[in-house]
Protein backbone atom coordinates (compact mmCIF):
# COMPACT_ATOMS: atom_id res chain seq x y z
CA UNK A 1 0.00 0.00 0.00
CA UNK A 2 1.55 3.31 -0.71
CA UNK A 3 1.28 5.38 2.33
CA UNK A 4 2.69 8.77 0.43
CA UNK A 5 0.12 8.24 -2.41
CA UNK A 6 -2.88 7.98 0.26
CA UNK A 7 -0.84 11.07 2.22
CA UNK A 8 -0.82 13.24 -1.01
CA UNK A 9 -4.58 12.18 -2.68
CA UNK A 10 -5.61 13.18 1.35
CA UNK A 11 -3.73 16.90 1.52
CA UNK A 12 -5.10 17.50 -2.07
CA UNK A 13 -8.83 16.64 -1.04
CA UNK A 14 -8.42 18.93 1.95
CA UNK A 15 -7.10 22.05 -0.38
CA UNK A 16 -9.77 21.73 -3.07
CA UNK A 17 -13.36 20.02 -1.84
CA UNK A 18 -14.11 23.85 -0.79
CA UNK A 19 -14.09 25.11 -3.45
CA UNK A 20 -14.52 23.02 -6.39
CA UNK A 21 -18.31 21.91 -7.86
CA UNK A 22 -20.22 20.24 -6.20
CA UNK A 23 -19.18 21.81 -2.82
CA UNK A 24 -19.85 19.62 0.59
CA UNK A 25 -19.08 21.34 3.62
CA UNK A 26 -19.38 17.75 5.28
CA UNK A 27 -16.48 16.33 4.02
CA UNK A 28 -14.18 19.44 4.69
CA UNK A 29 -15.43 19.20 8.42
CA UNK A 30 -14.49 15.72 8.03
CA UNK A 31 -11.35 15.80 6.48
CA UNK A 32 -10.09 18.29 9.35
CA UNK A 33 -11.87 15.87 11.70
CA UNK A 34 -9.24 12.96 10.69
CA UNK A 35 -5.95 14.94 10.10
CA UNK A 36 -4.24 13.37 12.89
CA UNK A 37 -5.60 9.82 12.18
CA UNK A 38 -3.63 7.67 10.14
CA UNK A 39 -6.24 4.74 10.15
CA UNK A 40 -8.97 6.46 9.12
CA UNK A 41 -7.16 8.40 6.30
CA UNK A 42 -5.71 5.05 5.10
CA UNK A 43 -9.18 3.55 4.75
CA UNK A 44 -11.26 6.75 3.30
CA UNK A 45 -7.97 6.64 0.46
CA UNK A 46 -6.60 3.30 0.25
CA UNK A 47 -8.40 2.89 -3.02
CA UNK A 48 -11.08 4.17 -5.17
CA UNK A 49 -14.63 3.21 -4.75
CA UNK A 50 -15.17 0.49 -6.69
CA UNK A 51 -17.54 0.56 -9.67
CA UNK A 52 -19.09 -2.90 -10.73
CA UNK A 53 -22.24 -3.98 -12.20
CA UNK A 54 -23.91 -2.86 -9.06
CA UNK A 55 -22.64 0.28 -9.69
CA UNK A 56 -20.78 1.84 -6.42
CA UNK A 57 -21.61 1.34 -2.50
CA UNK A 58 -19.94 2.57 0.14
CA UNK A 59 -19.77 4.23 3.26
CA UNK A 60 -20.97 7.92 3.10
CA UNK A 61 -18.06 10.45 4.19
CA UNK A 62 -14.74 12.14 2.65
CA UNK A 63 -12.79 10.47 0.72
CA UNK A 64 -12.28 8.28 -2.31
CA UNK A 65 -13.54 5.01 -0.97
CA UNK A 66 -16.10 6.98 0.50
CA UNK A 67 -19.64 7.93 -1.35
CA UNK A 68 -19.84 11.56 -1.56
CA UNK A 69 -20.84 14.36 -3.72
CA UNK A 70 -17.01 14.29 -5.44
CA UNK A 71 -17.08 10.19 -6.19
CA UNK A 72 -21.09 10.53 -7.30
CA UNK A 73 -19.77 13.24 -9.85
CA UNK A 74 -17.08 11.18 -10.85
CA UNK A 75 -19.09 8.25 -12.29
CA UNK A 76 -21.54 10.45 -13.40
CA UNK A 77 -19.31 12.33 -15.82
CA UNK A 78 -17.56 8.37 -17.02
CA UNK A 79 -21.63 7.33 -17.34
CA UNK A 80 -21.85 10.30 -19.66
CA UNK A 81 -18.76 9.38 -21.88
CA UNK A 82 -20.04 5.92 -21.75
CA UNK A 83 -23.44 7.23 -23.08
CA UNK A 84 -21.80 9.84 -25.64
CA UNK A 85 -19.55 6.97 -27.01
CA UNK A 86 -22.65 4.58 -27.51
CA UNK A 87 -26.05 6.73 -28.26
CA UNK A 88 -26.81 9.24 -31.19
CA UNK A 89 -27.57 12.87 -29.43
CA UNK A 90 -31.40 12.77 -29.97
CA UNK A 91 -31.56 9.15 -27.57
CA UNK A 92 -28.83 10.64 -24.67
CA UNK A 93 -31.70 10.48 -21.80
CA UNK A 94 -30.92 9.67 -18.26
CA UNK A 95 -33.32 8.50 -16.17
CA UNK A 96 -32.70 9.03 -12.30
CA UNK A 97 -34.43 8.02 -9.04
CA UNK A 98 -33.34 7.77 -5.14
CA UNK A 99 -34.67 6.52 -1.66
CA UNK A 100 -34.26 7.96 2.24
CA UNK A 101 -30.91 7.42 2.53
CA UNK A 102 -28.82 10.45 4.03
CA UNK A 103 -27.88 12.27 1.07
CA UNK A 104 -29.73 10.47 -1.73
CA UNK A 105 -31.30 13.49 -2.46
CA UNK A 106 -28.37 15.78 -3.00
CA UNK A 107 -26.48 12.31 -5.07
CA UNK A 108 -29.46 12.36 -7.47
CA UNK A 109 -28.94 16.41 -8.04
CA UNK A 110 -25.69 16.11 -8.33
CA UNK A 111 -25.66 13.24 -11.28
CA UNK A 112 -28.50 15.34 -13.00
CA UNK A 113 -26.64 18.47 -12.86
CA UNK A 114 -23.28 16.58 -14.02
CA UNK A 115 -25.82 14.78 -17.21
CA UNK A 116 -27.11 17.86 -17.89
CA UNK A 117 -24.01 19.49 -18.36
CA UNK A 118 -22.99 17.27 -20.67
CA UNK A 119 -25.68 17.09 -23.29
CA UNK A 120 -27.74 14.59 -21.39
CA UNK A 121 -31.56 15.19 -20.83
CA UNK A 122 -32.64 14.16 -17.22
CA UNK A 123 -35.96 12.88 -16.40
CA UNK A 124 -35.21 12.44 -12.31
CA UNK A 125 -38.43 11.58 -9.98
CA UNK A 126 -39.60 14.28 -8.32
CA UNK A 127 -39.95 12.02 -4.74
CA UNK A 128 -37.86 9.55 -3.57
CA UNK A 129 -39.05 6.21 -5.51
CA UNK A 130 -38.44 2.87 -5.48
CA UNK A 131 -35.88 0.44 -7.89
CA UNK A 132 -38.60 -0.84 -9.99
CA UNK A 133 -40.18 2.05 -11.06
CA UNK A 134 -36.40 3.36 -11.91
CA UNK A 135 -36.53 0.37 -13.91
CA UNK A 136 -39.77 0.91 -15.24
CA UNK A 137 -38.98 4.73 -16.44
CA UNK A 138 -35.80 3.60 -18.49
CA UNK A 139 -37.93 1.44 -20.95
CA UNK A 140 -41.10 4.07 -20.58
CA UNK A 141 -39.46 6.86 -21.48
CA UNK A 142 -36.91 5.27 -24.34
CA UNK A 143 -33.40 6.09 -21.72
CA UNK A 144 -30.02 5.22 -22.63
CA UNK A 145 -29.07 4.43 -18.78
CA UNK A 146 -30.91 4.33 -15.58
CA UNK A 147 -29.46 5.94 -12.06
CA UNK A 148 -30.67 4.61 -8.71
CA UNK A 149 -28.95 6.28 -5.66
CA UNK A 150 -29.70 3.72 -2.83
CA UNK A 151 -27.62 1.35 -1.01
CA UNK A 152 -30.81 -1.15 -0.87
CA UNK A 153 -30.41 -3.19 2.51
CA UNK A 154 -27.47 -1.93 3.68
CA UNK A 155 -26.93 -0.08 7.52
CA UNK A 156 -27.69 3.85 7.66
CA UNK A 157 -23.82 4.98 6.66
CA UNK A 158 -23.90 3.45 3.28
CA UNK A 159 -25.47 4.83 0.17
CA UNK A 160 -24.54 3.83 -3.58
CA UNK A 161 -25.33 4.54 -7.30
CA UNK A 162 -26.45 2.12 -9.26
CA UNK A 163 -26.52 2.02 -12.96
CA UNK A 164 -29.33 0.66 -15.25
CA UNK A 165 -29.07 -0.03 -19.21
CA UNK A 166 -31.80 1.13 -22.07
CA UNK A 167 -33.05 -2.46 -21.09
CA UNK A 168 -34.12 -1.88 -17.78
CA UNK A 169 -31.46 -4.25 -16.60
CA UNK A 170 -28.64 -3.27 -14.04
CA UNK A 171 -25.51 -2.69 -16.38
CA UNK A 172 -23.40 -5.67 -17.60
CA UNK A 173 -20.08 -7.27 -16.93
CA UNK A 174 -19.11 -5.61 -19.89
CA UNK A 175 -20.65 -2.45 -19.49
CA UNK A 176 -19.50 -2.12 -16.25
CA UNK A 177 -16.12 -2.53 -17.18
CA UNK A 178 -15.83 0.24 -19.87
CA UNK A 179 -18.16 2.85 -17.75
CA UNK A 180 -15.14 2.02 -14.96
CA UNK A 181 -12.79 2.46 -17.86
CA UNK A 182 -13.87 5.92 -18.56
CA UNK A 183 -14.39 6.92 -15.09
CA UNK A 184 -10.41 5.96 -14.24
CA UNK A 185 -8.95 8.60 -16.95
CA UNK A 186 -11.08 11.20 -14.94
CA UNK A 187 -9.22 13.55 -11.94
CA UNK A 188 -11.74 13.74 -9.95
CA UNK A 189 -11.56 17.72 -9.32
CA UNK A 190 -10.60 18.57 -12.80
CA UNK A 191 -12.39 17.03 -15.06
CA UNK A 192 -16.00 16.62 -14.18
CA UNK A 193 -18.52 19.05 -16.28
CA UNK A 194 -21.58 20.15 -13.93
CA UNK A 195 -24.28 22.67 -13.91
CA UNK A 196 -22.79 25.03 -11.92
CA UNK A 197 -20.10 25.73 -14.19
CA UNK A 198 -22.02 25.98 -17.49
CA UNK A 199 -23.96 28.76 -18.86
CA UNK A 200 -28.06 27.43 -18.89
CA UNK A 201 -27.96 27.19 -22.40
CA UNK A 202 -25.20 24.87 -22.87
CA UNK A 203 -27.05 21.85 -21.06
CA UNK A 204 -29.55 19.42 -21.47
CA UNK A 205 -33.10 19.92 -19.21
CA UNK A 206 -33.37 18.30 -16.06
CA UNK A 207 -37.00 17.63 -16.12
CA UNK A 208 -39.77 15.32 -13.94
CA UNK A 209 -40.49 11.55 -14.47
CA UNK A 210 -44.40 12.17 -15.50
CA UNK A 211 -47.03 11.24 -13.36
CA UNK A 212 -48.37 8.87 -16.05
CA UNK A 213 -45.38 6.72 -15.81
CA UNK A 214 -45.53 5.83 -12.27
CA UNK A 215 -49.41 5.65 -12.81
CA UNK A 216 -48.49 3.27 -15.99
CA UNK A 217 -45.93 1.13 -13.36
CA UNK A 218 -49.08 0.80 -10.68
CA UNK A 219 -51.41 -0.98 -13.33
CA UNK A 220 -48.19 -3.12 -14.83
CA UNK A 221 -48.24 -4.70 -11.08
CA UNK A 222 -51.99 -5.33 -11.16
CA UNK A 223 -52.63 -6.73 -14.00
CA UNK A 224 -49.98 -9.81 -12.28
CA UNK A 225 -52.86 -11.23 -10.39
CA UNK A 226 -53.68 -14.67 -11.32
CA UNK A 227 -57.34 -15.08 -9.87
CA UNK A 228 -58.95 -14.56 -13.16
CA UNK A 229 -62.27 -14.18 -11.74
CA UNK A 230 -61.96 -16.59 -8.62
CA UNK A 231 -63.52 -15.09 -4.87
CA UNK A 232 -61.46 -14.25 -2.18
CA UNK A 233 -62.19 -12.32 0.70
CA UNK A 234 -59.41 -9.71 0.79
CA UNK A 235 -60.17 -8.63 4.09
CA UNK A 236 -56.97 -10.59 5.03
CA UNK A 237 -55.39 -8.37 8.42
CA UNK A 238 -52.21 -6.72 6.82
CA UNK A 239 -49.47 -5.24 8.64
CA UNK A 240 -47.20 -3.75 6.46
CA UNK A 241 -43.33 -1.50 7.19
CA UNK A 242 -41.91 0.12 4.56
CA UNK A 243 -38.93 0.31 6.74
CA UNK A 244 -38.60 3.87 6.41
CA UNK A 245 -37.81 3.45 2.84
CA UNK A 246 -39.55 3.92 -0.49
CA UNK A 247 -42.57 1.91 -0.15
CA UNK A 248 -45.24 3.48 1.18
CA UNK A 249 -46.66 5.33 -1.18
CA UNK A 250 -46.37 2.68 -4.09
CA UNK A 251 -47.27 -0.53 -2.07
CA UNK A 252 -50.43 1.15 -0.26
CA UNK A 253 -51.73 2.66 -3.27
CA UNK A 254 -51.24 -0.84 -5.31
CA UNK A 255 -52.90 -2.72 -2.27
CA UNK A 256 -55.85 -0.47 -1.58
CA UNK A 257 -57.10 0.09 -5.36
CA UNK A 258 -57.08 -4.17 -5.45
CA UNK A 259 -59.16 -4.39 -2.28
CA UNK A 260 -56.96 -4.96 0.41
CA UNK A 261 -57.55 -2.41 2.87
CA UNK A 262 -57.39 -4.13 5.90
CA UNK A 263 -53.75 -2.89 6.54
CA UNK A 264 -52.51 -1.56 9.72
CA UNK A 265 -48.87 0.53 9.30
CA UNK A 266 -45.97 0.04 11.25
CA UNK A 267 -46.19 3.66 12.81
CA UNK A 268 -42.17 3.79 13.77
CA UNK A 269 -41.04 2.67 10.46
CA UNK A 270 -43.94 4.54 7.99
CA UNK A 271 -41.90 7.63 6.64
CA UNK A 272 -38.58 7.96 4.97
CA UNK A 273 -35.86 8.13 7.13
CA UNK A 274 -32.54 7.39 6.33
CA UNK A 275 -31.34 6.83 9.87
CA UNK A 276 -33.73 3.85 10.25
CA UNK A 277 -34.12 4.23 13.91
CA UNK A 278 -35.68 1.61 14.58
CA UNK A 279 -33.96 -1.05 12.01
CA UNK A 280 -30.65 -0.64 12.42
CA UNK A 281 -29.85 -2.97 9.07
CA UNK A 282 -33.20 -2.69 7.11
CA UNK A 283 -33.07 -5.90 5.50
CA UNK A 284 -36.37 -8.08 5.60
CA UNK A 285 -34.43 -10.92 5.58
CA UNK A 286 -33.28 -10.24 9.19
CA UNK A 287 -35.45 -11.02 12.20
CA UNK A 288 -34.16 -7.55 13.64
CA UNK A 289 -35.51 -5.60 10.67
CA UNK A 290 -38.65 -7.78 10.99
CA UNK A 291 -39.44 -7.67 15.18
CA UNK A 292 -41.08 -4.13 15.72
CA UNK A 293 -43.59 -5.58 12.76
CA UNK A 294 -43.86 -8.95 14.43
CA UNK A 295 -45.09 -7.09 17.97
CA UNK A 296 -47.84 -4.63 15.67
CA UNK A 297 -49.02 -8.07 14.47
CA UNK A 298 -49.75 -9.96 17.00
CA UNK A 299 -51.57 -7.08 18.82
CA UNK A 300 -53.62 -6.82 15.69
CA UNK A 301 -53.72 -10.42 15.30
CA UNK A 302 -53.13 -10.09 11.83
CA UNK A 303 -52.64 -13.17 8.99
CA UNK A 304 -49.56 -11.37 7.12
CA UNK A 305 -46.81 -9.17 8.41
CA UNK A 306 -45.21 -7.45 5.25
CA UNK A 307 -42.40 -5.41 4.94
CA UNK A 308 -39.91 -4.27 2.25
CA UNK A 309 -36.48 -2.96 2.11
CA UNK A 310 -35.31 0.56 1.57
CA UNK A 311 -35.42 1.01 -2.24
CA UNK A 312 -38.23 -1.55 -2.06
CA UNK A 313 -36.66 -4.05 -4.24
CA UNK A 314 -37.23 -6.71 -1.96
CA UNK A 315 -40.25 -7.75 0.15
CA UNK A 316 -40.20 -9.74 3.32
CA UNK A 317 -42.97 -11.72 5.26
CA UNK A 318 -43.97 -13.52 8.70
CA UNK A 319 -47.20 -15.53 9.24
CA UNK A 320 -48.93 -16.79 12.05
CA UNK A 321 -48.77 -20.58 13.16
CA UNK A 322 -50.79 -22.50 14.95
CA UNK A 323 -50.02 -21.26 18.17
CA UNK A 324 -50.38 -17.84 17.05
CA UNK A 325 -46.53 -16.67 16.75
CA UNK A 326 -45.24 -15.07 13.68
CA UNK A 327 -42.58 -16.91 11.95
CA UNK A 328 -40.50 -15.37 9.56
CA UNK A 329 -40.52 -16.99 6.09
CA UNK A 330 -37.05 -16.60 4.48
CA UNK A 331 -36.89 -15.84 0.59
CA UNK A 332 -36.67 -19.68 -0.57
CA UNK A 333 -39.66 -20.47 1.20
CA UNK A 334 -41.74 -17.09 0.01
CA UNK A 335 -40.19 -17.89 -3.63
CA UNK A 336 -41.18 -21.39 -3.38
CA UNK A 337 -44.82 -20.66 -2.14
CA UNK A 338 -45.32 -17.81 -4.84
CA UNK A 339 -44.02 -20.12 -7.75
CA UNK A 340 -46.74 -22.91 -6.97
CA UNK A 341 -49.34 -20.45 -6.42
CA UNK A 342 -48.31 -19.00 -10.48
CA UNK A 343 -48.41 -22.45 -11.54
CA UNK A 344 -51.43 -23.90 -10.05
CA UNK A 345 -53.55 -21.02 -10.79
CA UNK A 346 -51.98 -20.26 -14.94
CA UNK A 347 -52.84 -24.32 -14.58
CA UNK A 348 -56.40 -24.54 -13.43
CA UNK A 349 -57.54 -21.67 -15.67
CA UNK A 350 -55.88 -22.41 -18.55
CA UNK A 351 -53.45 -19.79 -18.36
CA UNK A 352 -49.78 -20.90 -19.01
CA UNK A 353 -47.90 -19.62 -21.32
CA UNK A 354 -46.56 -21.59 -24.32
CA UNK A 355 -42.47 -22.85 -23.16
CA UNK A 356 -43.55 -21.55 -19.51
CA UNK A 357 -39.88 -20.46 -17.82
CA UNK A 358 -39.09 -20.07 -14.03
CA UNK A 359 -35.36 -18.12 -13.76
CA UNK A 360 -33.52 -18.55 -10.70
CA UNK A 361 -30.15 -17.68 -9.57
CA UNK A 362 -27.85 -20.43 -8.49
CA UNK A 363 -27.61 -20.04 -4.95
CA UNK A 364 -31.57 -20.29 -4.97
CA UNK A 365 -33.36 -23.32 -3.64
CA UNK A 366 -33.04 -26.32 -6.14
CA UNK A 367 -36.47 -27.04 -5.00
CA UNK A 368 -37.94 -24.44 -7.03
CA UNK A 369 -36.76 -26.55 -10.01
CA UNK A 370 -38.60 -29.62 -8.95
CA UNK A 371 -42.18 -27.47 -8.62
CA UNK A 372 -41.47 -25.74 -11.88
CA UNK A 373 -41.25 -29.31 -13.25
CA UNK A 374 -44.33 -30.40 -11.63
CA UNK A 375 -45.93 -27.77 -13.99
CA UNK A 376 -44.35 -28.74 -16.99
CA UNK A 377 -42.34 -25.31 -16.41
CA UNK A 378 -38.59 -24.89 -17.72
CA UNK A 379 -35.89 -23.60 -15.40
CA UNK A 380 -33.26 -21.42 -16.38
CA UNK A 381 -30.35 -20.96 -13.54
CA UNK A 382 -27.90 -17.78 -13.60
CA UNK A 383 -25.73 -16.08 -11.48
CA UNK A 384 -26.32 -14.31 -8.43
CA UNK A 385 -27.59 -10.52 -8.63
CA UNK A 386 -31.20 -10.19 -10.43
CA UNK A 387 -29.76 -8.31 -13.50
CA UNK A 388 -29.16 -11.66 -14.95
CA UNK A 389 -32.76 -12.64 -14.20
CA UNK A 390 -33.97 -9.47 -16.19
CA UNK A 391 -31.42 -10.16 -19.22
CA UNK A 392 -33.07 -13.68 -19.18
CA UNK A 393 -36.43 -11.66 -20.00
CA UNK A 394 -34.44 -9.95 -22.66
CA UNK A 395 -33.35 -12.90 -24.59
CA UNK A 396 -37.18 -14.23 -24.69
CA UNK A 397 -38.32 -10.84 -25.79
CA UNK A 398 -35.78 -10.87 -28.61
CA UNK A 399 -36.94 -14.35 -29.74
CA UNK A 400 -40.70 -13.21 -29.71
CA UNK A 401 -41.14 -15.19 -26.16
CA UNK A 402 -41.48 -12.79 -23.43
CA UNK A 403 -44.48 -13.87 -22.60
CA UNK A 404 -42.83 -17.46 -21.79
CA UNK A 405 -41.33 -15.83 -18.69
CA UNK A 406 -43.52 -16.80 -15.41
CA UNK A 407 -41.81 -16.02 -12.50
CA UNK A 408 -37.96 -15.39 -11.01
CA UNK A 409 -36.50 -14.89 -7.70
CA UNK A 410 -33.72 -15.04 -5.63
CA UNK A 411 -33.21 -16.33 -2.20
CA UNK A 412 -32.89 -12.68 -0.72
CA UNK A 413 -36.16 -11.98 -0.95
CA UNK A 414 -36.55 -10.59 -4.71
CA UNK A 415 -39.29 -11.87 -6.73
CA UNK A 416 -40.77 -10.65 -9.98
CA UNK A 417 -43.49 -11.92 -11.93
CA UNK A 418 -44.21 -10.67 -15.41
CA UNK A 419 -41.77 -8.69 -18.16
CA UNK A 420 -42.66 -5.09 -16.86
CA UNK A 421 -39.36 -4.11 -15.34
CA UNK A 422 -36.12 -5.99 -15.35
CA UNK A 423 -35.13 -6.05 -11.53
CA UNK A 424 -36.93 -7.37 -8.36
CA UNK A 425 -39.99 -5.63 -7.87
CA UNK A 426 -41.32 -5.57 -3.85
CA UNK A 427 -44.07 -3.59 -4.62
CA UNK A 428 -45.29 -6.29 -7.25
CA UNK A 429 -44.46 -9.07 -4.37
CA UNK A 430 -46.07 -7.25 -1.74
CA UNK A 431 -49.12 -7.35 -4.16
CA UNK A 432 -48.76 -11.09 -5.06
CA UNK A 433 -48.18 -12.32 -1.45
CA UNK A 434 -51.04 -10.53 -0.28
CA UNK A 435 -53.51 -12.03 -3.41
CA UNK A 436 -52.16 -16.14 -2.26
CA UNK A 437 -52.44 -15.19 1.40
CA UNK A 438 -56.35 -13.65 0.81
CA UNK A 439 -56.91 -17.14 -2.00
CA UNK A 440 -55.71 -19.34 0.50
CA UNK A 441 -57.57 -18.35 3.43
CA UNK A 442 -60.69 -17.94 1.81
CA UNK A 443 -60.09 -21.67 1.25
CA UNK A 444 -59.22 -22.04 4.90
CA UNK A 445 -55.36 -22.98 4.38
CA UNK A 446 -53.04 -20.88 5.87
CA UNK A 447 -49.34 -20.19 4.15
CA UNK A 448 -47.75 -22.31 6.67
CA UNK A 449 -50.02 -25.05 5.60
CA UNK A 450 -49.61 -24.62 2.10
CA UNK A 451 -45.86 -24.70 2.67
CA UNK A 452 -45.75 -27.77 4.23
CA UNK A 453 -48.03 -29.91 1.89
CA UNK A 454 -45.10 -28.63 -0.81
CA UNK A 455 -42.76 -30.06 1.79
CA UNK A 456 -44.43 -33.22 1.79
CA UNK A 457 -44.95 -33.69 -1.78
CA UNK A 458 -40.54 -32.73 -2.34
CA UNK A 459 -38.90 -33.18 0.83
CA UNK A 460 -37.86 -30.95 3.33
CA UNK A 461 -34.59 -28.70 2.16
CA UNK A 462 -33.16 -26.09 4.60
CA UNK A 463 -31.50 -23.02 2.78
CA UNK A 464 -29.35 -20.81 4.88
CA UNK A 465 -27.09 -17.75 4.27
CA UNK A 466 -23.82 -16.63 6.53
CA UNK A 467 -22.17 -13.88 5.89
CA UNK A 468 -18.40 -12.76 7.49
CA UNK A 469 -17.68 -9.40 7.62
CA UNK A 470 -14.22 -8.41 5.96
CA UNK A 471 -13.94 -4.23 6.50
CA UNK A 472 -10.82 -2.23 5.22
CA UNK A 473 -8.19 -3.01 2.98
CA UNK A 474 -6.99 -5.95 5.17
CA UNK A 475 -10.08 -7.66 4.88
CA UNK A 476 -10.43 -7.30 1.47
CA UNK A 477 -6.87 -8.89 0.84
CA UNK A 478 -8.01 -11.61 3.01
CA UNK A 479 -11.22 -12.27 1.32
CA UNK A 480 -9.06 -12.91 -1.65
CA UNK A 481 -6.45 -15.18 -0.19
CA UNK A 482 -9.63 -17.44 1.09
CA UNK A 483 -11.14 -17.71 -2.26
CA UNK A 484 -7.76 -18.41 -3.79
CA UNK A 485 -6.72 -21.28 -1.05
CA UNK A 486 -10.30 -23.03 -1.67
CA UNK A 487 -9.22 -22.75 -5.35
CA UNK A 488 -6.30 -24.89 -4.35
CA UNK A 489 -8.91 -27.60 -3.62
CA UNK A 490 -11.62 -29.22 -0.93
CA UNK A 491 -12.22 -32.93 -0.72
CA UNK A 492 -14.57 -32.83 2.56
CA UNK A 493 -16.58 -30.39 4.37
CA UNK A 494 -17.86 -31.40 8.28
CA UNK A 495 -19.18 -35.12 7.53
CA UNK A 496 -20.27 -34.40 3.73
CA UNK A 497 -17.97 -35.29 0.85
CA UNK A 498 -17.06 -32.88 -1.93
CA UNK A 499 -18.53 -34.92 -4.88
CA UNK A 500 -18.34 -31.71 -7.34
CA UNK A 501 -16.57 -28.43 -7.15
CA UNK A 502 -18.07 -26.08 -9.75
CA UNK A 503 -15.60 -22.83 -9.86
CA UNK A 504 -17.29 -20.07 -11.91
CA UNK A 505 -14.08 -17.84 -12.10
CA UNK A 506 -13.40 -18.66 -15.69
CA UNK A 507 -17.21 -18.70 -16.34
CA UNK A 508 -18.86 -22.16 -17.05
CA UNK A 509 -22.64 -23.43 -17.77
CA UNK A 510 -22.70 -20.92 -20.32
CA UNK A 511 -22.14 -18.29 -17.39
CA UNK A 512 -20.27 -15.44 -17.32
CA UNK A 513 -17.10 -15.59 -15.54
CA UNK A 514 -17.85 -14.45 -11.56
CA UNK A 515 -16.19 -15.11 -8.41
CA UNK A 516 -18.36 -17.73 -7.07
CA UNK A 517 -17.27 -21.70 -5.55
CA UNK A 518 -19.68 -24.62 -5.24
CA UNK A 519 -19.61 -27.21 -3.80
CA UNK A 520 -21.85 -30.40 -4.09
CA UNK A 521 -21.61 -32.66 -1.32
CA UNK A 522 -23.55 -36.25 -0.67
CA UNK A 523 -27.03 -36.49 0.02
CA UNK A 524 -28.14 -34.14 -1.81
CA UNK A 525 -26.26 -31.13 0.16
CA UNK A 526 -24.16 -27.85 -1.27
CA UNK A 527 -22.16 -24.97 -0.39
CA UNK A 528 -21.74 -22.18 -2.13
CA UNK A 529 -19.53 -19.17 -1.29
CA UNK A 530 -18.92 -15.65 -2.74
CA UNK A 531 -17.45 -12.51 -1.63
CA UNK A 532 -20.33 -10.11 -2.22
CA UNK A 533 -20.16 -7.96 -4.96
CA UNK A 534 -22.14 -4.71 -2.69
CA UNK A 535 -20.96 -5.03 0.86
CA UNK A 536 -17.17 -6.04 2.54
CA UNK A 537 -18.19 -9.69 3.08
CA UNK A 538 -18.03 -13.22 2.19
CA UNK A 539 -21.39 -14.82 2.12
CA UNK A 540 -21.64 -18.84 2.13
CA UNK A 541 -25.08 -20.52 1.26
CA UNK A 542 -26.02 -23.52 2.72
CA UNK A 543 -28.56 -26.15 1.29
CA UNK A 544 -29.75 -29.32 3.25
CA UNK A 545 -32.02 -31.94 2.35
CA UNK A 546 -33.11 -34.27 4.86
CA UNK A 547 -36.25 -36.28 5.56
CA UNK A 548 -37.21 -33.00 8.30
CA UNK A 549 -36.54 -30.17 9.59
CA UNK A 550 -34.82 -30.92 13.03
CA UNK A 551 -32.43 -33.46 10.65
CA UNK A 552 -31.30 -30.83 8.39
CA UNK A 553 -30.89 -28.10 11.18
CA UNK A 554 -27.90 -30.81 12.37
CA UNK A 555 -26.63 -31.25 9.24
CA UNK A 556 -26.46 -27.41 8.31
CA UNK A 557 -24.59 -26.82 12.18
CA UNK A 558 -21.98 -29.39 11.01
CA UNK A 559 -21.73 -28.29 7.93
CA UNK A 560 -21.68 -24.20 9.15
CA UNK A 561 -19.01 -25.19 11.71
CA UNK A 562 -16.77 -26.96 9.44
CA UNK A 563 -16.62 -24.41 6.67
CA UNK A 564 -15.71 -21.84 9.65
CA UNK A 565 -12.62 -24.09 10.58
CA UNK A 566 -12.00 -23.82 6.73
CA UNK A 567 -11.77 -19.70 7.08
CA UNK A 568 -8.54 -19.96 9.34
Amino acid sequence: MNTDRIKKEYKRWLERCMYVQPVDRDIAEELKAIRDDEASIEDAFYRDLAFGTGGLRGVIGAGTNRMNVYTVAKASQGLSDYVKKHFPENERKIAVSFDSRIKSDRFAQVASDVFAANGIRVAVYKELMPTPCLSYAVRALGCAAGVMITASHNPSRYNGYKVYGADGCQITIEAAAEIQGEIEKLDIFEDIKIAGDISADEGAPVSSVPEAVYTAFVGEVKKQSVLFGDEVNKNVSIVYSPLNGTGLKPVLRVLRESGYTNITLVPEQEQPDGNFPTCPYPNPEMREAMELGMEYAAKCGADLLLATDPDCDRVGIAVRNETGEYELLSGNETGMLLLDYLCSQRSRHGKMPDDAVLVKTIVTTDMAERIAARYGVRTVNVLTGFKYIGEQIGLLEKQGKEDSYLFGFEESCGYLSGAYVRDKDGVGGSFLICEMCAYYRTRGISLLDRLNELYAAFGYCLNTLHSFPFEGAAGFERMRSIMARHREGVDKIGSKKVLETLDYSEGLDGLPKSDVLKYRLDGDCSVVVRPSGTEPKLKLYISVSAKDKETADVVEQTVFEAFCGLLC
